[in-house]
């Protein structure tokens, strides 16, 4: 949980954009698209670009040299491939240089089945290969789709693996109610947490009140979609 030395109101806009993840996941997007997506997160300078690990080459050279780093979200967005394909996509994702930070899906199905050995064991090989590149490893839970017990345990499940943050959602759930990063989420996982992992909030975050409202609890960052990036810095209603 990071500490804040002012309200979130009183931030500057490249301030806020520094809590944010620009979410360019759509797999209908083009090339072109990605291209400037990419290229709108770093003139805002937003802390990564979240794509999809096969358009790591593409936008590389619009985040050299810069403060934004690429962050591909891996085995998204089902989490549920075996442990040696994640591994495989995040041993990929961590030998570039441009790639700062991996996020990667836990197997929800193995959460709600309450097989947390398998999910830790899971996530440990993921962190593991993250971390011997020196990269940090978000874990994206889906906890729309969980109970707060199970979310607790998924974060016990992310702490003993090693995980560097905690994360709620993929945005791409169907068929439950979508929460994604609300207030109370985010305070639960927080409180089991502590010190331990760093927080990610994603997910209906799309009015600037709840995005500055998370900054206030001391959300280490959040992953918004491209609409909703300008309406959370407060550069259009």
């Amino acid at each position: 949980m990071k500490k804040i030395s002012k309200k979130a109101e009183e931030m500057t806009v490249k301030e806020l954009a520094s809590y944010i993840d620009y979410s360019v996941l759509k797999p209908e997007f083009t090339e072109e698209q990605i291209i400037e997506l990419t290229k709108d997160g770093v003139k805002l300078g937003c802390a990564t670009i979240c794509i999809n690990p096969g358009y790591i080459e593409l936008c590389t050279p619009y985040v050299e040299g810069t403060e934004t780093g690429l962050c591909p979200v891996t085995d998204f967005p089902f989490g549920t491939s075996s442990t040696e394909s994640k591994t495989a996509q995040v041993e990929i994702a961590a030998g570039y240089d441009t790639v700062t930070e991996i996020d990667v899906v836990a197997n929800f199905g193995l959460i709600r089945s309450g097989e947390y050995e398998k999910v830790t064991a899971d996530l440990k090989a993921c962190a593991d290969t993250a971390h011997k590149y020196g990269k940090e490893l978000k874990v994206i839970f889906e906890t729309d789709a969980l109970t707060e017990e199970q979310i607790k345990k998924t974060c016990r499940c992310c702490m003993e693996a090693g995980a560097d943050f905690v994360k709620t959602s993929t945005g791409f759930l169907t068929g439950y109610e979508l929460r994604g990063a609300a207030p109370d989420v985010i305070q639960l996982m927080m409180d089991e947490v502590g010190e331990k992992c760093k927080i990610k909030g994603s997910g209906c975050i799309r009015t600037r009140e709840h995005f500055l409202q998370l900054i206030d609890m001391g959300i280490d960052r959040m992953g918004v979609g491209y609409k909703s990036v300008p309406v959370v810095l407060g550069l259009e209603s």
